[in-house]
């Protein structure tokens, strides 16, 4: 099969499309003919070297996939040959094939394509345990969803909205801030040119937000510190700047704060099939309902993902970047 290799690491120019043998199927695994991949954050960071694969994970990049079910490993009865479904890798993604853990695999919601399917695990498994759980996100609270216009971003405002939940966003454009607001959010902030903390305390009349997710950090964290509401809850799922700052923790203590956050690619297997359990029975059906959707930006092909992973430094981009990894691929 093609995959992409990353070699040692480095700028996305060491991304290249290669042919090797396929994954094996382990026992509770199932194998996917891989139609679409989305390209995601962690690929970046684990292709410049900064984010290693678990020990017992592929050594190469994509998280999530959609396709068709190609074989069965030992003991998975729950999924069948040719069925169409997406699922939450642990690596590999960027290839023609990609194993699965079968409790990490999810059917193809109706009414969805196979690209619009690829983009849904990696952003839904993140927000669901971070916002909805993590953060303890209840109807008619506020949240303020940092990066409003990646696909956590959307993906954020659109799951917080479901949810009963006021939502503000920060961007970083008046284009990006139209974007926002016309997939939910009830204001979105340009921080190129708006202060987010006085932002939010005007548009809450002063309580701030219930709920923040951010994963930008470093000068953020203070900030959001400020930002939250009594008994708010920060929640953090990545650094773009520096995870290592001075804080004042005062108004911690002060309000009553919670400051949490977590990974995903680390977590038990266990823990990802609850997640994939919940969103099948509560989030699954807001999908095929068209209460959510997916934005895709740009569709690259597979040989080219170090043009996708350029894409995805810029931060240009609005919603999803994918790859087409199946070159007649049908939706």
């Amino acid at each position: 099969m093609k995959y992409i290799d990353h070699g040692n690491g480095g700028s996305p120019d060491v991304l290249e499309l290669k042919d090797g043998p396929m994954p094996e199927v382990g026992a509770g695994e199932v194998l996917i003919k891989v139609a679409y991949a989305g390209v995601n954050r962690p690929d970046v960071l684990q292709r410049s070297g900064r984010y290693p694969p678990p020990a017992d994970a592929s050594p190469h990049i994509g998280l999530e996939v959609a396709g068709e079910i190609a074989a069965l490993g030992q003991g998975v009865d729950e999924w069948r040959k040719g069925e169409r479904v997406c699922a939450l890798t642990n690596g590999g993604g960027y290839a023609e094939y990609a194993t699965a853990p079968a409790g990490q695999v999810l059917p193809v919601p109706e009414g969805l394509t196979l690209l619009q399917a690829a983009a849904l695990p990696e952003n839904y498994f993140t927000v669901w345990a971070n916002l909805i759980e993590g953060g303890r996100l209840a109807s008619g609270e506020t949240a303020l969803i940092h990066g409003g216009t990646s696909g956590i971003g959307i993906t954020a405002i659109q799951m917080a909205k479901a949810w009963g939940a006021r939502v503000f966003c920060t961007v970083g454009s008046d284009e990006k801030a139209a974007a926002a607001r016309e997939v939910g959010a009830d204001a979105a902030i340009n921080y190129r040119s708006q202060d987010y903390v006085a932002e939010v305390s005007k548009l809450s009349e002063g309580r701030g937000a219930n709920v923040i997710l951010d994963m930008v950090g470093g000068s953020y964290i203070e900030r959001n510190l400020r930002c939250l509401a009594v008994e708010g809850r920060l929640v953090q799922i990545a650094f773009l700047q520096p995870s290592r700052v001075e804080v004042d923790w005062m108004p911690l203590m002060l309000k009553r704060l919670t400051f949490t956050g977590s990974t995903l690619r680390p977590r038990p297997g266990a823990e990802k099939a609850r997640l994939a359990g919940e969103l099948r029975s509560r989030i699954w059906p807001l999908l095929e309902q068209k209460k959510l959707a997916p934005v895709i930006y740009r569709e690259f092909p597979l040989s080219d993902a170090a043009g996708a992973h350029r894409l995805m430094e810029t931060s240009e981009h609005i919603g999803k970047i994918m790859l087409k990894v199946a070159t007649g691929a049908k939706d």
